[in-house]
């Protein structure tokens, strides 16, 4: 079983295809979004590999790929993208990913990864593989706090980092404020946070591009 989770379509098919020629017996299943590619994972904990856009709106650069080894160690995980710089690349590989492919790829190429993958090999663009860590300490270390965070401590965290509050959170969620608060309360501990903005700031050294990272609204008590 190998899952997708993309938010493109058309790239959906062409990563279809792509397996699909040299593993034409594979079973597939596609999310398209990050509550699809949650849903999927928890369903299908033993695929036999998840292919995971990197940009996929909710799925917030390298806090997703930490959270699902953190919750699945045992499901490889190779990210695909359009973004093609060499020291991001190795950051996702930092992150515990068994793999990089550029969107660049073409079909044959897509196909070698795969297999080396399935073979429990690394792969990605050759210069990739021979560069130096490019994670530094601190962001190693936030990764390791985010780790700890439960499923809906995570998923409480991702939006709180789109900007909703508290009140708008526990709606989408079906629970009460005060859960949530409970919530925000426990995030803030594993992230040794002391606020709102903090854990958001802090999640942040994980995404594409940190310095973009903007604080949310702090909640009025």
């Amino acid at each position: 079983m190998i899952l997708i989770a993309d938010d493109h379509p058309l790239f959906r098919e062409a990563l279809r295809g792509a397996i699909s020629r040299v593993l034409p017996d594979a079973e597939i299943r596609e999310a398209a979004d990050a509550d699809g590619l949650y849903a999927l994972v928890e369903a299908i904990p033993d695929a036999d590999l998840l292919l995971l856009d990197l940009n996929m709106p909710g799925v917030q650069g390298m806090s997703a790929l930490v959270h699902l080894r953190a919750q699945y160690p045992q499901l490889p995980i190779v990210m695909v993208s359009a973004r093609e710089e060499p020291a991001l690349m190795r950051r996702v590989l930092d992150h515990g990913a068994l793999g990089f492919i550029p969107k660049s790829t073409d079909s044959a190429g897509i196909g070698e990864a795969l297999l080396q993958v399935l073979d429990g090999e690394c792969w990605a663009p050759a210069n990739v593989l021979q560069a130096p860590r490019a994670a530094d300490d601190e962001e190693r270390e936030t990764a390791r706090r985010i780790s700890e965070l439960t499923p809906q401590q995570f998923r409480v965290l991702q939006m709180v980092s789109t900007g909703l509050l508290n009140k708008q959170i526990a709606w989408e969620l079906g629970v009460s404020e005060a859960t949530i608060k409970a919530h925000m309360t426990a995030i803030m501990r594993k992230l040794g946070a002391n606020n709102r903005t903090q854990a958001v700031l802090l999640a942040g050294k994980l995404a594409v591009d940190p310095d973009s990272v903007e604080a949310p609204p702090e909640e009025l008590e």
